[in-house]
């Protein structure tokens, strides 16, 4: 069928603007809205669409603001910064060849409302890009709506979805739930699940309004008393689908480029990649594509950041979409061999596993894909066992076959998040050697925020591709098969995709990276190396004391009990202390206490914030803290805990995830080991549970005030450069300045304060923040920060340095030229705005701390690796644990102290604590 498609220009004008930065030209011409939808027109050109139409909003009254003269009387006057750029965005649209329509007396959704009609009647396939829900009334047969903004389509069953209602019933609850935008009014109180729930019901607007006196509430007396209304409502949100046009669908025919008038536009609006594919002078695009993805990918979401990374974009790049690849399914002997010989000769080996779980020290391996060359590769299934399976290659002979290839350090391979595959193959006597690649980390130090890093986002992005999702060859849900049932066809087809794409990925990402020396030097010093590093202490794991870990479950049982029924005791009756509703009414109305917080819907908030606010006021609010802190660590770790235990190597495996943490901090899932607390009795009692096997000890090694000391380094203050190569207490030094005082005369509070103020100063905290700490009103606060940046003003030009080279270039960078992007630095929202800036600040110092433990790692992990003695087992944060032989202690304690020490080099000694134990609370 040929194609129609039906841009709602009014629509994305609008959100571009809101959504991407205020950008400027040279000569101070606003362009973020421009700059949206010119990328989006681009991306239509490349679906080569048959037919296609700009429908933007013609200037002047509609026939809606002749029917109610309130209509859209709330909206607010167009930005003048949006007016500005509606006449470049018609010139822009105009030279790209697109027809332009604004019909007068009407909306744009009318006339996209009239030609989808007419070109449905016709037999054309119709698309409408728009992000307006008041077009889903239009989907039909042939006709889908398009958001290029978030990449969604939606036919009949995702407006039911969305809306809980089919497309035919959009008007009706469009009429139902009134329209604040446009000031359509609707049913008060009523909102999108009422109305859903009453068209189920009802049948439709019409059965709603005969019906309307069965409707029980006050909410069936806003209906009622709505009734007259629902008339006019109904004929403001229903679109037009007759609006006489001097042009119909087949009319519509993309024109030929005014090339001349687009490179005047596009140099002065300076959009360089656009202009660059003018002059067909951007990179040759890549050989077509498909995508998958591997089990265990890791990911960070949020916008891109606004220099490099984002002319990168699939939108941007030049990349066109790719298409499938030539996949062979290996089930014979002469086929393995001739991907044994492809394999020796190849520059590259792109490689993935599909497995039985996603946890992979649990998972057992079902097939195994390969790829050398773009657009060809193979698919091994090794344990499909579905009834008349088709006969398969063992897996022994297979695995043995390919071990050779996998251990020889020479041979480079690639993966996407190649650490779960490593994993996998160590079950077999695999030990992988030669990753050199890792796509999943391409795009992390590409730009860590700028995507997802899943292989299915970056097909997306980079390759302009959508992948075969695991639900479609595996089914989901209560149905959803194991991937060894699936039929080996279709499992070459998901699974080959993971090589193919993995390859096709490294040829897009790989050259941008490496025209970046700092980014490449990251890549491949720090995160490439570190991939065994983890890989091996995934595979370690720790050891549980599983009893201990029961036995604080039952103290914790205890004494929550005890906190109950003292909780009972101040309330005067029982209650359900896990119920916020019941809370609320003992803390505001019977007990009288303020509500300091509200939640969104205005009723008082009874969350940890809410409750510390009151906590001074009644004793009520504190023991539901401390209960709450209690039950949080009972589900959390002591119930928990005891059963990840691996029952395979009867020790506890957690995840580590490089490609999550924007900063570069490494995280830690399935469980969380990172996230146990040390401020608490209880809390520090569960690191009793870690625990060493018999005749070896637990080893923990941890720096000491990393980040402040990279503050000193990068600031360069003289002041706090003294205070750390004293090698005294650098937070009663701080006090000693501040407060005009000799150190041995600081108190204990004015150390407080001032260790308060040199790690707030990091996060960007403010002097409310600090007094609200502190507990001190906000002018002391203010004056105590005034005096640290009048004793530190190194500090403080640093702080403010950031703040600007952030602004001017979109991003900060680590003392390793990791680079952290920051796309709120020029949001509207001031809260954004003031956050991005904040963390521009932080990132340096969190980031540098992040690079400088992975390269200790590194060299930890390089001297460990021919010993049998000692062997790392969690990184949290700052600190390294290690379970050690007893008879190593004082070897391994100066060897670690030594490499972790050594790490970086600093303005300011790196100093690393190191502690030994029976457990690891001994060892901290």
């Amino acid at each position: 069928m040929p194609k129609l498609i039906l841009i709602d220009g009014s629509s994305y004008l609008y959100r571009a603007f809101h959504a991407l930065p205020p950008l400027s030209n040279a000569h101070g011409e606003p362009t973020g809205a421009l700059f949206g939808v010119v990328n989006m027109l681009r991306a239509t050109l490349k679906a080569r669409p048959d037919y296609v139409a700009f429908v933007s909003d013609a200037s002047g009254p509609t026939f809606r603001d002749a029917m109610y003269e309130h209509y859209k009387a709330n909206r607010p006057p167009m930005p003048a910064d949006l007016r500005a750029q509606i006449e470049p965005m018609l010139a822009i649209v105009g030279a790209l060849g697109f027809p332009i329509l604004r019909v007068p007396g009407v909306e744009a959704d009318d006339v996209i409302g009239t030609l989808a009609v007419q070109a449905q009647a016709q037999g054309i396939e119709v698309e409408i890009s728009t992000g307006d829900k008041d077009m889903a009334q239009l989907v039909g047969p042939g006709v889908t709506l398009v958001n290029t903004m978030t990449n969604t389509t939606m036919d009949r069953a995702g407006v039911e979805e969305k809306f809980g209602v089919p497309p035919e019933r959009i008007v009706d609850y469009l009429t139902l739930v009134g329209d604040s935008v446009d000031n359509v009014p609707g049913v008060p109180k009523c909102g999108p699940k009422t109305a859903a729930k009453w068209l189920a019901e009802y049948g439709s607007l019409d059965g709603v309004v005969a019906n309307a006196d069965k409707v029980g509430g006050k909410i069936g007396e806003s209906l009622r008393e709505a009734l007259p209304q629902l008339p006019l409502s109904r004929a403001l949100v229903t679109i037009k689908t007759d609006v006489a046009l001097d042009e119909g669908p087949t009319d519509l025919a993309l024109r030929e480029p005014a090339t001349d008038t687009l490179r005047e536009l596009y140099a002065r609006y300076e959009f360089k990649a656009a202009l660059k594919d003018l002059d067909n002078t951007a990179a040759t695009p890549l050989p077509p594509s498909p995508a998958g993805r591997g089990a265990g990918d890791e990911g960070t979401g949020e916008a891109q950041g606004p220099t490099e990374p984002l002319a990168l974009s699939q939108a941007e790049s030049g990349f066109g979409p790719a298409a499938p690849g030539e996949y062979e399914l290996v089930t014979t002997q002469p086929q393995l061999d001739t991907w044994l010989d492809k394999l020796r000769d190849a520059p590259l080996i792109a490689f993935d596993t599909e497995t039985t779980a996603l946890d992979p020290m649990l998972a057992d391996i079902v097939g195994l894909s390969l790829s050398v060359e773009p657009g060809k590769a193979c698919y091994i299934p090794l344990a499909h066992d579905y009834p008349g399976a088709p006969t398969q290659l063992p897996r022994d002979v297979v695995l043995a076959a390919l071990k050779p290839v996998f251990e020889d350090a020479g041979r480079r391979k690639l993966g996407q998040h190649a650490k779960y595959d490593i994993n996998i193959l160590s079950h077999y006597g695999i030990a992988v050697q030669g990753v050199r690649h890792d796509t999943m980390l391409e795009s992390y130090v590409w730009n860590a925020t700028a995507t997802r890093h899943d292989m299915d986002s970056l097909a997306k992005k980079y390759l302009g591709y959508d992948t075969v999702k695991y639900e479609e060859v595996a089914g989901k849900g209560a149905r959803q098969i194991p991937f060894s049932q699936v039929d080996l066809d279709t499992a070459c087809r998901y699974a080959a995709e993971d090589a193919d794409v993995t390859l096709r990925l490294h040829h897009a990402l790989w050259p941008q990276l490496e025209s970046v020396p700092s980014l490449r030097s990251v890549y491949e010093n720090i995160e490439i190396p570190l991939i065994p590093v983890l890989a091996g202490m995934e595979q370690r794991g720790v050891l549980i004391d599983v009893a201990e870990l029961r036995k604080q479950s039952q103290q914790l049982g205890k004494r929550m009990l005890e906190l109950q029924q003292q909780a009972y005791q101040e309330a005067g009756r029982e209650f359900n202390l896990d119920s916020p509703k019941q809370l609320q009414a003992i803390l505001f109305d019977e007990l009288g206490l303020p509500a300091k917080l509200k939640t969104p819907t205005g009723q008082p908030s009874t969350n940890e914030e809410a409750l510390e606010a009151i906590a001074d006021a009644h004793a009520l609010p504190r023991l539901i803290l401390d209960y709450r802190g209690l039950a949080k660590l009972r589900s959390t770790y002591t119930d928990k805990l005891a059963g990840t235990v691996n029952p395979r190597t009867g020790r506890v495996h957690t995840s580590y995830h490089q490609g999550a943490v924007a900063t570069g901090r490494i995280s830690s899932t399935d469980p969380n080991l990172q996230n146990i607390p040390v401020r608490t009795e209880e809390g520090r009692r569960i690191r009793q549970a870690f625990v060493a096997p018999p005749g070896w000890k637990v080893m923990a090694a941890d720096y000491s005030q990393i980040e402040l000391r990279i503050m000193a380094h990068l600031s360069g203050d003289e002041g706090l450069l003294k205070a750390f190569h004293e090698g005294g207490d650098v937070h009663r030094a701080t006090a000693a300045e501040v407060f005009g005082l000799k150190p041995e005369a600081v108190t204990a509070n004015q150390r407080r304060a001032a260790k308060a103020i040199n790690f707030g100063l990091m996060y960007g905290m403010s002097a409310f923040g600090l007094a609200r700490q502190l507990g001190i009103d906000r002018g002391e606060a203010g004056d105590y920060m005034a005096r640290y940046f009048a004793r530190y003003p190194g500090v403080h030009a640093f702080m403010e340095a950031t703040r600007a080279q952030a602004h001017r270039d979109g991003y900060v960078e680590t003392i390793f030229g990791r680079r952290l992007y920051l796309e709120n630095l020029q949001s509207r929202n001031q809260a954004h705005r003031a956050g991005a800036e904040r963390a521009a600040v932080n990132a340096p110092m969190q980031g540098s701390a992040a690079d400088i433990i992975k390269h200790a790692m590194i060299a930890v992990a390089e001297w460990l690796k021919d010993r049998d003695d000692a062997h790392m087992l969690m990184q949290v944060h700052d600190e390294l644990v290690f379970e050690v032989r007893a008879d190593a202690v004082d070897s391994v304690r100066e060897a670690v102290r030594e490499r972790m020490q050594g790490a970086a080099t600093l303005a300011v000694p790196l100093i690393v604590d190191v502690g030994v134990g029976a457990n690891w609370d001994e060892a901290h």
